[in-house]
């Protein structure tokens, strides 16, 4: 699977181990950067993990940042994203059986490496139940601001 992979600064590391363990599976890792621990802005990071799943450059998203709150508003402002927040690997599995979140997006600063790793290997597998599931996301794309 070819996956965008974002972060900023704070998420830096845990983007790396990320990579790292996505590239070790046989996954295409598309990195949108950031590339060091040097403070940058996580809109531009989490907007282009946006871009690249709703463009079809890449199928998924996984964005990081210090809390996960900001990278998670950034890729949902990009239209055709469902980026979900999670903090454990229930709301990873229910992100995508109800949501089909196709960006999940994590706090380097709230979980582990570990759990990180827990929430992506559910996300990965976890197939959307479709039914009255798909009429709601449908009446998401439908609102127009």
């Amino acid at each position: 699977m070819k996956i965008a992979l974002g972060c900023d600064h704070a998420a830096y590391e845990l983007k790396e181990a990320i990579k790292k363990k996505l590239t070790a599976e046989g996954h295409e890792v598309l990195d949108m950067g950031c590339d060091s621990t040097e403070s940058v802005d996580y809109p531009k990071y989490g907007h282009a993990v946006g871009r690249a799943v709703a463009a079809g450059d890449a199928e998924r998203g996984i964005a990081v940042c210090g809390s996960g709150i900001g990278i998670s508003i950034a890729c949902n402002k990009v239209p055709g994203v469902r980026a979900a927040l999670c903090t454990s690997v229930e709301m990873a599995e229910m992100c995508r059986r109800h949501n089909n979140a196709n960006v999940v997006c994590m706090g380097a600063r709230m979980i582990s490496q570990e759990l990180a790793f827990d929430i992506i290997d559910k996300w990965m597998v976890t197939e959307f139940e479709g039914g009255k599931h798909e009429r709601r996301i449908n009446e998401l794309e439908d609102i127009n601001f």
